[in-house]
């Protein structure tokens, strides 16, 4: 049974899409502790342009912590393969934008699945283990503190430079689920040449969750022929409810436009 869904404006949401647009499904994935209430807004603009879009909830996600805490990165990982599956039946081509963990999530199925994932949108996302003093103690941490506020983490819960705007992530950090994150990380640098599909790499200047370098040596270490890259300047790390969403989506819509036939 699905756990019920109580962070407001966390349900996962879906739409098919219109004309030839519709032919390309588009799957918008959260991070780590978040949902799609900082995802969904950003689905429904590529939706109303008439792109076929899933924004899917991650396991664990949008209840409780103490959901997230039972989880671990595979099972995201198969959740958004099953999404990606779905669409690959009834779409002509399948496209991926993650934001956060869902941009690391993305990464990592994309270097799998080539021939299935046509393009890459990824938005600050994570490449590297985190340096942070709970970071390096977290091997063993995890079994001794299964929760541990943000704060004392170093991650604040609204990275968000727009006032007053809030993504609805968990208080606590669900320290055996983050684990899980991080102990993917070598592997999926290593894959990274794997990824061959064109890539647009969207990162902050700013972010306080996951550092910038991440994203510039995703641009050095991806085996695409095609990479590109856009810069926000007035945004933190959860950029879809940031001051740069705008130019984001219009980005996004001409990155996807080049692989719409017309």
């Amino acid at each position: 049974m699905d756990a019920i869904v109580t962070v407001p404006d966390a349900q996962p949401w879906s739409s098919s899409g219109k004309g030839r647009r519709g032919r390309t499904g588009v799957v918008v994935v959260h991070g780590f502790a978040g949902s799609p209430r900082s995802t969904r807004p950003f689905g429904q603009r590529l939706a109303a342009a008439g792109y076929s879009v899933d924004v899917p909830l991650l396991p664990g996600h949008g209840t409780d912590i103490g959901d997230l805490a039972r989880t671990r990165y595979r099972d995201w990982a198969e959740h958004l393969q099953r999404t990606v599956d779905h669409f690959a039946e009834r779409c002509e081509r399948v496209v991926l934008i993650g934001q956060g963990v869902g941009g690391t999530l993305s990464l990592d199925l994309a270097s799998q699945r080539p021939d299935q994932i046509e393009r890459v949108v990824v938005i600050n996302p994570q490449i590297t283990a985190p340096t942070s003093l709970w970071a390096r103690a977290a091997p063993l941490g995890q079994f001794v503190v299964p929760y541990l506020p943000r704060g004392l983490a170093g991650l604040p819960r609204d990275d968000i430079a727009r006032p007053d705007v809030h993504e609805g992530a968990y208080p606590l950090v669900a320290t055996r689920a983050a684990r899980s994150v991080i102990r993917e990380l070598p592997r999926i640098r290593h894959q990274l040449l794997d990824v061959t599909q064109p890539l647009l790499v969207v990162h902050s200047t700013v972010d306080h969750l996951v550092p910038p370098s991440d994203a510039l040596e995703l641009l050095e270490l991806v085996g695409s022929g095609d990479v590109r890259e856009l810069v926000c300047e007035r945004s933190y790390h959860v950029v879809l409810l940031d001051h740069d969403a705008p130019i984001v989506e219009r980005a996004v819509l001409g990155f996807l436009e080049d692989v719409t036939p017309s």
